[in-house]
């Protein structure tokens, strides 16, 4: 988790130094590149916030949890972030940043859903547990092999 946290804010942080030049990669027009600026704090939170749900969602299907990533992704994109985004993009006619505001609404909640349950885990249990399968599948390997 902190090397993904540490790379994380390189890549948001050499974004956001870099977000007046990092328009003309895309075009040479002054309002391409003053768009992309403008939209670069937006981009760079979304680095942040969709590197740990990655790390988040991660544990929790190693844990053998792919039921409740599945349900968190689907409430928070689709319950919150979705509608946030429509509301924002179209009715409050922030366009494409309103879009990315309601998007990232919906990645927080997840982030913050899948943090809740992270730590909220019993870590020696799941220990126990993660060393009891090993275990069954070496003496079920060794009894096939037998």
């Amino acid at each position: 988790m902190i090397l993904a946290i540490i790379e994380l804010f390189v890549v948001s942080g050499t974004l956001f130094a870099t977000r007046h030049i990092f328009g003309y990669s895309f075009s040479n027009e002054r309002e391409v590149v003053d768009y992309v600026s403008n939209m670069a704090p937006l981009v760079c939170l979304s680095v942040i916030i969709d590197g740990l749900q990655g790390v988040l969602s991660g544990v929790a299907r190693g844990c053998g949890w792919q039921h409740i990533g599945a349900s968190v992704n689907l409430a928070a994109l689709y319950l919150c972030g979705v509608p946030v985004a429509a509301i924002l993009g179209y009715w409050f006619q922030l366009k494409a940043r309103g879009l990315w505001i309601g998007i990232q609404a919906g990645a927080i909640l997840q982030t913050v859903l899948l943090s809740l349950v992270t730590s909220c885990t019993n870590w020696e249990k799941q220990a126990r547990q993660a060393r009891e399968r090993v275990f069954e599948e070496r003496s079920s390997e060794e009894n096939t092999l037998a």
